[in-house]
């Protein structure tokens, strides 16, 4: 069993930072969130995990973020998509668990539904379904909105450290992968979801009704009451492992 890594060329050029785990199938997927990386703590205990197990593990960067090439403010979901999807048609083989966090859990679902034949179960993390739309479009402030008329891109500023930049691009293209617009969303494989209560980035009423909207009935919805967005405490990574443990098993 090897841990390796290495950069997985696109046809435009760019570079994707990728590391792996090899091991034992279906093979685990971790899909993080907005402007996160792959040595978040989440990644980097299911990477222990896996490591402990035998299991194959393979982690990323999209287009624009961590180790990757590209800019941030270039990004787009039809872009991070595609990451995803060449990673899993490239790196990987048969069935596989798709672990999304935040905007993972949207790209997570979006990769499923491309891929329905190969992906066995998904474990998502506050998933963020139509963030771009549902969360991210209403909270914009005034001057937010002016900043995106003129400039095409505004500095939201973040809890969690600098402003960073929002673009026009993105809030209309993601748009185009809307899952929460009244139909089911054509999931039929087991699923398991992860919520914090305290959530104030992914509220948990949002998460639930991206729950409610799966095709599948296979669905557990996990409330963590004092949980917040990222979920990165020793009892909520334990319940993460436990979830994606579960999905694995034959």
């Amino acid at each position: 069993m090897k841990d390796i890594g290495g950069f997985l060329e696109r046809p435009d050029g760019a570079r994707l930072a990728w590391r792996a785990v090899e091991g034992a199938g279906p093979a685990v997927v971790w899909l993080g969130g907005f402007r996160s990386d792959m040595t978040g703590t989440k990644a980097e205990t299911l990477a222990e995990w896996a490591w402990s197990q035998g299991r194959a593990y393979v982690r990323f960067d999209y287009f624009g973020h961590g180790q990757s090439s590209g800019d941030f403010p270039d990004g787009t979901i039809t872009r991070w998509r595609e990451d995803a999807l060449a990673v899993l048609d490239k790196l990987t083989k048969d069935e596989l668990v798709l672990v999304g966090s935040s905007m993972g859990g949207w790209i997570a679902c979006l990769a499923a539904i491309a891929r329905p034949k190969r992906v066995k179960a998904l474990v998502l993390v506050a998933p963020a379904a139509d963030f771009t739309e549902k969360l991210l479009g209403p909270a914009i402030p005034p001057e937010g909105q002016a900043a995106l008329a003129a400039d095409g891109v505004w500095l939201r500023p973040s809890d969690y450290g600098e402003p960073y930049p929002i673009t026009r691009k993105l809030l209309e293209d993601g748009a185009r992968w809307s899952l929460l617009g009244g139909k089911p969303i054509p999931v039929k494989v087991p699923v398991r979801i992860l919520q914090g209560g305290e959530d104030t980035d992914v509220p948990w009423r949002h998460a639930l009704e991206m729950a409610h909207a799966l095709k599948t009935d296979d669905v557990v919805f996990g409330l963590i009451k004092d949980g917040d967005h990222r979920l990165s405490r020793p009892q909520d990574l334990d319940r993460l492992i436990a979830a994606v443990d579960e999905v694995v098993r034959p």
